[in-house]
This record gives structure tokens, C-alpha cells and sequence, in this order.
């Protein structure tokens, strides 16, 4: 097999794997959470998220950068993670519907404390095996990556037709592909460490050179709307099918498609996603990484706004389904891009470690904070109610998000200042 098609096949394997394992709840775990009694506590739990990508993706970084290498610790996380989401799991096993926030949440946030990091450490891996071998990454990473929203799709059917997005299977099947990618990933190309040399400074030997990312002020303004796109993110992930399985309460949609396979109707936002990553080397080229994150903000606006008006039957269900299609382009076109733009932006030496600051804006400050607050506007407008009312404060809320994102879209064009070349993104 040509050597360089050996490595594509390699990190698709990688990149399925590491969404797999997300995809098996993240979409999902609302709805348990909102069955056995946990609704309001959803935002915590993905709050959560976001706290522990505040310093986990940076100091796994720092850890790939200097002392492990970036394939080995990405098994050692994987490991670590699975473990503990099967004892979650366990939890919900043993205590049914009676299962505690105590006895959940802290197995829980230690799992994905070691999962958030993966993320950017599949980066490190993809970019290296693939600088290494001759390759373009702005052109071979996006198709290569795309295997990793098929295997978040693949999973989130799985939850979805088997029933496990109602109970704690969910856990266990993340679990189960975790421990998979936990051996895998030691077989995968060697990424270098970058030892410190006797002498060196504190910054130096600590991995922290990544930070002074922020003196740049192109970067900096960067890395501020990156973190302002992850609120977007955390919205969505944690509302999204919650509020579709609302639907079920009014007896007009109880039994509708898009109410009994919500999780499914969600699997469309991934299957969007999977082709817009084949247009990113396009756009990015074309275009530039400023007109790309602007069309990923008006596209966020979009997503919220098609939710807000849409209802799972008629012209509404259209209007869902397009609220699906339009997530591929705000997410791809932020979350990837952004990647790509940092790892072109940044010296090799502190690759991991940028990536780990990128992921900390983004599934860090911004999903802590879009978690939060996405919680207060939700129970702002829907506590209390039940049956039309409910549904029309989720409606309310959709609003707000879908203002939130074009007052971004406004302020970035007229803040981020870049010149494109096309010869680089």
C-alpha cells in the first residue's frame, strides 16, 4: 500500500473513533438527564465541559509538547475516560430513575476532564503524521476528518434506534469505544517531543509559549470570537434534543417521527457536517479565515433561528431540517477552520499546545460560559410551564440565541482585521 494512503487510512480510523465516543452521548444525554429528573442540572453537566477544557486540553498539551507523545497520552486519556464513564454508567445501572446529581455528575466530569483534551491531541497527531509524509493539511486533513463526524453519526444512530438515548446505556456504549481507541491509538505514527534544553526558561520548559499567541493582535481577536463561537456550540448540544423530546408532551406531535426519533432528526446536523468538511480547503483558499468565520456566525444565527420557528410536523419540520443542514456550516466552518488556522498561524514546537489554547477558548471559556447562561435564558422562559406555553418560551429562548449570533457576526466584520493570501489560510 502507498505509504501515504497508509496514513490517511490510519488517522480516519483515529478521527472515527475519537467521535464515536462523543457522539454516543453528547446529543443524547439531555434526554436521559431530563427522564430521571435532572432537566435543570442539564447545563452543569455541560458546563462541565467547558471548565475542565479551561486547563486540560492546554496541560495535555504542554504534556504532548514536552515529555509524552502525542499518540501515547492520547490512549492513556482515552483510557482513563472510559473508565470512568462506565462507572457513570454503573450509576444509572444500579440506581435506576433514583440515581442522584451526587452519585452521576463527579464519575462524569473526571470522564470527559480526559476526554476534552483527545480532541486537540488528534489534531497534533493528524498534522504531524501528515506534515511529516509530504502532505498539505489545509487540503488532506479536511477529507480525513470527516470519518470522524461519520463515526458521531454512526453512534448517535445507534442510541437513537436501540432506545439508549433514554437511560444510561448511552454511557456504555461511549465506554466501549473509548477502550478501543485506548489501544489503537499506541499503534499510531510517533509525533516528537520537544525536550527542554538545560538552561531554558520557565515558559520554555512548562510548554507555556503558546500564550504569548495572545500579544498577537490578529490572534488575540481571534481566540476572543472563538471563545464567543463556543457558547453557540454548547447551546445547541446541550437544548437541542430536549427540546425536541418537549414536543412529545403536547398530544398533536406525541407520536410524530421527529419527536420519537429526535436524536435521529439531530443526526442530520452531523450528516451536513460530514460534507461541508470537504469544502473547507475551498473556502479557505478562496476566501480567507475572516469571510469563513463570518459566514460560520450568520450560519449560527440560522441554526437558532430555523429551531425556534420549526415544529416537528408540516412546514415546521422543514424548517428543522434546515436547522440541521446550516449546523455543518457553523460548526465546520469555525471549529475546523479555526484548527487549521491556528496550526498555520503557530510554530511546530508549541503545535500541540496551540491547539490545546484554541480548544481552551472554545470548549473551555465559551462552553462554560454558553452552558451557563444558555441554562438561565432556557429556565427563564420555560419554567413553570407546560404544554403550549412551554413550547412557546422554548421558542423564545431560540430567539435570543439567534440575536446573540448576529450581534457576533456584525462585531467580528467590522473587529478582525486580516489580509487574506491565497497561498496560505
Amino acid at each position: 500500500m502507498n505509504p501515504k494512503t497508509n496514513i490517511k487510512l490510519r488517522l480516519i480510523v483515529m478521527n472515527y473513533l475519537i467521535f464515536a465516543v462523543w457522539g454516543s452521548y453528547l446529543c443524547s444525554l439531555g434526554i436521559y438527564l431530563s427522564r430521571i429528573g435532572m432537566g435543570a442540572q442539564i447545563g452543569q453537566f455541560f458546563a462541565i465541559q467547558g471548565i475542565v477544557s479551561l486547563f486540560m486540553p492546554a496541560l495535555m498539551g504542554i504534556v504532548a509538547d514536552r515529555w509524552i507523545p502525542a499518540q501515547k497520552l492520547l490512549g492513556i486519556c482515552h483510557f482513563i475516560a472510559a473508565v470512568f464513564l462506565a462507572i457513570a454508567g454503573f450509576m444509572g445501572l444500579k440506581y435506576g430513575s433514583e440515581v442522584t446529581f451526587g452519585q452521576l455528575f463527579p464519575w462524569y466530569a473526571v470522564s470527559v476532564a480526559f476526554f476534552m483534551p483527545t480532541i486537540a491531541l488528534g489534531n497534533s497527531v493528524s498534522y504531524n503524521a501528515l506534515t511529516k509524509n509530504g502532505m498539505d493539511t489545509v487540503k488532506d486533513y479536511p477529507p480525513i476528518r470527516v470519518f470522524g463526524t461519520i463515526g458521531f453519526i454512526l453512534s448517535m444512530w445507534i442510541v437513537n434506534f436501540t432506545g439508549f438515548k433514554n437511560d444510561y446505556n448511552q454511557l456504555f456504549v461511549s465506554a466501549g469505544w473509548g477502550l478501543i481507541l485506548a489501544v489503537y491509538a499506541f499503534t499510531l505514527p510517533n509525533c516528537p517531543v520537544n525536550k527542554a534544553a538545560k538552561g531554558a526558561s520557565l515558559v520554555d520548559a512548562f510548554g507555556l509559549r503558546a500564550f504569548a499567541l495572545f500579544k498577537d493582535a490578529k490572534m488575540c481577536i481571534f481566540f476572543i470570537f472563538s471563545f464567543l463561537l463556543g457558547m453557540c456550540l454548547q447551546v445547541t448540544n446541550g437544548f437541542a434534543t430536549p427540546y425536541l423530546d418537549a414536543f412529545g408532551r403536547l398530544p398533536e406531535f406525541a407520536d410524530a417521527f421527529a419527536v420519537k426519533n429526535n436524536v435521529f432528526l439531530s443526526s442530520i446536523s452531523q450528516v451536513s457536517e460530514t460534507l461541508c468538511i470537504l469544502l473547507i480547503p475551498f473556502f479557505l483558499r478562496k476566501f480567507g479565515i475572516k469571510k469563513v468565520m463570518l459566514i460560520s456566525f450568520v450560519a449560527w444565527f440560522l441554526r437558532f433561528w430555523f429551531l425556534g420557528a420549526g415544529s416537528p410536523t408540516g412546514f415546521g419540520l422543514v424548517l428543522f431540517v434546515l436547522s440541521m443542514i446550516v449546523y455543518g456550516v457553523a460548526f465546520d466552518f469555525f471549529n475546523i477552520s479555526g484548527s487549521l488556522f491556528v496550526d498555520k498561524n503557530t510554530d511546530e514546537k508549541i503545535r500541540s499546545s496551540a491547539q490545546g489554547v484554541f480548544m481552551m477558548m472554545t470548549n473551555g471559556l465559551g462552553a462554560t460560559v454558553g452552558s451557563f447562561c444558555a441554562q438561565w435564558v432556557v429556565n427563564g422562559f420555560t419554567a413553570g410551564k407546560e404544554g403550549a406555553a412551554l413550547m412557546a418560551g422554548w421558542t423564545g429562548a431560540w430567539y435570543v440565541f439567534a440575536g446573540f449570533a448576529l450581534v457576533l457576526a456584525v462585531l467580528f466584520a467590522f473587529v478582525f482585521k486580516y489580509k487574506h493570501d491565497p497561498k496560505n489560510v
